[in-house]
């Protein structure tokens, strides 16, 4: 096979195809000679219904759009290109000579009303003024665009579907239209003639008709997607998309044309080039940016404003005023948000980012950040500048916003438990004092995450601020008794140590300043507020009994040696009894009121009981006149207890004369003076008995003999006569409760029979 065969054939090809072009560029110059619309061509044009016209004379400064596309191919042929496409890409280094051309030609079709304006600027790029005096003539000359026009005189006949096709991708749509006008005109009159019959020629013309306006309305859609962020380029294009949807929407029941309104479709358009542009503000993953929202919200916003902005200064100007274009992308605007926060909604998941999108929506989107800002004024109206949610969406943006406020504090409430095995207990750390209380950060890190929700909230509206108290109180009602749960599994082990003690004192101390802080919330939230006290009191109650139960331990021993030999010669075990007493009075210090009297009173009332009851036991009686020390061993050691209670601040302060009453009766020297001594002792202890004045008999020493039955005949006395009043009501458990051993010998059964048959009260 010859080798240069290949050579010859690619050669061959080549000539063919430059042929074919050269075929078509010629017919696109003969169509340019026939036009009419050529200076010095004389004959009539063809207009919108066909009748002939005269010409009108043209500007000095126009030039016939047919004769600028005759020239560009034209001057194609001249540069002796061969084989190439019917016109060059975008890409083409004489595109920038090809753009320039089509903008003379779009501003030879006097779409604007002001001529003097837009000759001056046609005048300033013809003297080769600078780019800066160019790009200000050219916003003069677009100013304003008058809502009537006068549509050129179409072509005598038309460019072919593909040289038309080509003009709509090179977007000189001026150019196009009138040729899709011309061949929309031939197409109605065939079809008017053809009558009923509906030849394939017609039907082929009715399909190149409907490709080509498919085209021509994708290609203006595609304008007005990307006219506001390129306002330059598509400025005078714009004027040409405008005419172009009027003149369209006039014609709308001619046949040949698109189904449906070019008004509408190019709402559509601006709505979708808003839709993109809200689509293609920059939004981070939130695991990358804990802020992703917060940041991604003030980027739109300003990208909203950006638009607007340039909507207001230049691309209102391309349209006549039945366009509404302000309000149109304002509206479409809203659409677009609404839509757009529809999918961040399903995106928020966190307290803050909840936040930053109700704040963004409720504050921020009307505010003069965005659509009240100062540059879009006067033209944004109060109402466009609020963007109408569904109801729906804003109650569930509201409800999720609610339950994930009780997620995070229970969560929160876990990891503040956690911290405090972490840094407290498993550490055995000692807690802090503030203010001579021992205390804990617990419950200022609750309050003010509480506070924080909630002052959050009250900036979005009271409504929401409620409902958030609402969520909080509900997960802090549950609060205190799992942290008494979590207390009681780590710290059992500390008991009975003071560190224990401290814990327990300092917990008291914080869920005190817990409730405090809550109380603020009592008008609003009335119900779980007392709630919250109720779980709190339960928790107080449980720590203060452990306290006062550790306490008891402790000093048990020593009380129960008390009334004893050892107890009259020995002051050790009152001695460990006072210490342990100390000790609590030391830790009450660091208590709050009330809870620290509360544990004083209690305890004071203990110890009292248990020293006195020892009396009751019959575990020693005072003889050989033993009973005048044992008596001053009694008030001495009942002084210094006193004092101790004293200093807690013990509300019960009538238990103090009790010491002094059983000593004076312990310690008196002459048996008969004795039942004087019990009147003083019945008044402030009406609950005192026989049986328990017995008791006392037998620890002082005294015989069940005669005198022993006149002083409890005395009692008797005393008790049958004595009227109470209200306040002894509250003493009667002193002695009440108290157990009494009775000696068991015949004689003392025997008198205590005779004694009761006479006084059965007693």
């Amino acid at each position: 096979m010859n080798a240069d065969a290949p050579i010859r054939d690619d050669e061959g090809a080549a000539k063919k195809m430059a042929g074919v072009f050269g075929t078509f560029r010629k017919s696109i110059r003969q169509a340019a000679e026939k036009s009419p619309r050529l200076p010095g061509q004389r004959g009539s044009k063809v207009s919108e219904s066909g009748s002939e016209h005269s010409k009108a004379p043209p500007s000095p400064s126009v030039t016939s759009p047919l004769r600028s596309v005759a020239a560009l191919f034209q001057a194609k042929d001249e540069d002796g290109e061969k084989g190439g496409a019917m016109m060059r890409s975008k890409t083409d280094p004489n595109m920038a000579t090809l753009l320039k051309k089509g903008a003379s030609i779009r501003r030879s079709l006097r779409f604007v009303s002001r001529k003097d304006k837009k000759q001056e600027a046609s005048l300033a790029v013809q003297e080769g003024s600078s780019k800066e005096e160019e790009e200000v003539a050219e916003e003069a000359a677009w100013e304003e665009v008058e809502e009537t026009y006068m549509l050129p005189e179409l072509p005598h006949t038309p460019l072919s579907v593909m040289q038309i096709n080509k003009l709509i991708e090179m977007e000189v749509l001026e150019e196009a239209h009138l040729n899709l006008l011309a061949l929309r005109l031939e197409f109605r009159q065939e079809w008017q003639r053809s009558g009923q019959d509906s030849p394939m020629e017609l039907a082929k013309k009715e399909k190149d008709l409907s490709i080509l306006y498919s085209d021509l309305r994708r290609k203006i859609a595609s304008i007005v997607r990307t006219s506001v962020s390129l306002p330059s380029r598509n400025k005078g294009l714009l004027v040409h998309v405008a005419r172009i949807v009027q003149e369209e929407d006039k014609r709308a029941q001619e046949p040949g044309g698109l189904q449906g309104s070019w008004m509408e479709a190019w709402r559509e358009a601006v709505g979708e080039g808003v839709r993109d542009k809200v689509e293609s503000v920059h939004l981070e993953q939130s695991h990358l940016n804990a802020s992703w929202l917060a940041v991604h919200l003030g980027l739109l916003g300003k990208a909203v404003v950006e638009d607007l902005e340039t909507v207001k200064r230049d691309i209102r100007w391309s349209y006549p005023r039945s366009f509404k274009v302000f309000s149109t992308y304002v509206e479409r605007y809203h659409a677009a948000i609404k839509q757009h926060l529809n999918k961040l909604l399903q995106q928020s998941t966190h307290l803050k980012d909840l936040y930053a999108l109700l704040d963004w929506i409720v504050h921020r989107y009307h505010s003069e950040r965005i659509m009240g800002s100062p540059a879009l004024q006067p033209d944004m109206t109060e109402e466009k500048e609020n963007l109408q949610l569904d109801e729906d969406f804003l109650l569930q943006l509201r409800e999720k916003f609610c339950i994930t406020v009780k997620e995070d504090m229970r969560a929160f409430m876990i990891r503040l438990i956690e911290l405090e095995n972490e840094e407290m207990w498993t550490a055995r750390k000692r807690p802090d004092r503030e203010e001579d209380f021992l205390n804990s950060h617990f419950h200022m890190d609750i309050w003010t995450k509480v506070k924080g929700t909630v002052v959050n909230a009250r900036r979005i509206d009271a409504q929401l601020e409620c409902k958030v108290i609402t969520s909080c109180l509900q997960e802090l009602r549950d609060f205190p008794m799992r942290f008494y749960a979590a207390f009681q599994l780590h710290c059992s082990p500390l008991r009975p140590q003071s560190l224990w003690s401290e814990y327990n004192i300092t917990y008291i101390n914080g869920f005190t300043a817990l409730l405090q802080h809550m109380e603020d919330y009592q008008h609003q939230c009335a119900d779980l507020v007392e709630a919250m006290k109720e779980e709190v009191r339960c928790l107080h109650s449980k720590l203060l009994q452990g306290l006062a139960e550790q306490f008891k331990v402790e000093v048990k021993p020593y009380l129960g040696r008390m009334m004893t030999r050892k107890w009259l010669t020995n002051d050790e075990d009152f001695n460990q009894l006072y210490d342990r007493t100390e000790l609590l009075s030391q830790q009450c210090d660091a208590m709050m009121p009330p809870h620290s009297q509360d544990l004083a009173s209690e305890l004071h009332h203990y110890v009292m009981k248990e020293y006195v009851g020892q009396l009751m036991k019959n575990k020693y009686s005072c003889k050989n006149r033993k009973h005048e020390k044992a008596a001053g061993k009694m008030r001495a050691q009942c002084s210094k207890l006193r004092e101790l209670f004293q200093d807690m601040r013990s509300s019960k302060d009538w238990l103090y004369p009790v010491g002094d009453h059983l000593s004076d009766i312990i310690g008196e020297k002459n048996k008969a003076d004795i039942k004087n001594r019990l009147q003083p002792l019945l008044e402030q202890y009406p609950d005192f008995s026989s049986r328990h004045l017995t008791a006392v008999l037998a620890f002082r020493g005294l015989p069940r003999a005669r005198e022993h039955q006149r002083i409890l005949l005395s009692l008797g006395r005393l008790r049958k006569t004595r009227t109470f009043k209200d306040s002894d009501h509250s003493r009667v458990d002193f002695f009440g409760g108290m157990e009494v051993t009775v000696r068991t010998d015949c004689l003392s059964r025997l008198s205590f029979f005779c004694f009761t048959a006479v006084f059965p009260g007693n």
